[in-house]
């Protein structure tokens, strides 16, 4: 498997200098570039195609988020991994709404970022655990939605996809609900399939319209 191209983003070049050193001691990661803001990241995206842009928020000139929107009009298959300090909900889903393709904060572990490189990489989709609660925290104070075309989830399908909004993974799923890895990832693939979503991103944002799904 050839290596995962990734370029930086951020505004801080001691971040850019640490994050680099980060990658470029893992194995099947290579950083191709840095941008100091959106606009710079923009221009190196059409000039380096890289894989995956590794991408802060609150930056000069254009932000991460107006940067995403751009790339992912233009490049919808480069995936954006957005890295902040910012943990508010509506940055959050703004970015997104906007196509990031996962959203890690700065405050979490080199493992983490690297984790989540891996995981946008191959599975298209990754929420760090505390945004995920965010978000659900977030849901559950919404009212429910009423729509008589919703699918019917099962029990046990309901209580899979409260745990994958909690940032849980299979492994971990299985652990709690005592039932096989195999039988989360079949419980999993039906409920996608039920609600019509590809990655986990796209159910977050199917749970947000209906939070009735999280109700215990």
């Amino acid at each position: 498997m050839p290596d995962i191209r990734v370029l930086i983003v951020d505004d801080h070049a001691i971040l850019r200098e640490g994050i680099r050193s980060l990658l470029e001691r893992q194995n099947g990661i290579t950083v191709v570039g840095e941008a100091s803001n959106g606009r710079e990241g923009l221009e190196q995206v059409i000039q380096l195609q890289p894989d995956i842009v590794l991408m802060d928020v609150a930056m000069p000139e254009m932000n991460g988020l107006e940067a995403t929107r751009e790339i992912m009009e233009k490049f919808p298959k480069i995936k954006v991994l957005i890295l902040t300090q910012h943990d508010n909900r509506e940055y959050i889903e703004q970015l997104l709404h906007a196509g990031a393709a996962g959203y890690v904060l700065k405050r979490s572990g080199g493992r983490e970022v690297v984790t989540a490189i891996h995981e946008v990489y191959e599975k298209g989709a990754f929420l760090e655990s505390t945004v995920a609660r965010e978000l659900l925290a977030s849901y559950k104070k919404n009212e429910d939605s009423s729509d008589d075309s919703l699918p019917y989830l099962t029990e046990r399908e309901r209580e899979v996809i409260r745990l994958v909004v909690k940032g849980k993974s299979n492994k971990e799923i299985a652990s709690i609900l005592a039932i096989s890895p195999k039988t989360v990832s079949v419980h999993r693939s039906n409920v996608m399939l039920k609600l019509k979503v590809q990655n986990s991103i796209e159910l977050v944002h199917v749970i947000s319209r209906h939070p009735s799904f999280l109700i215990e």
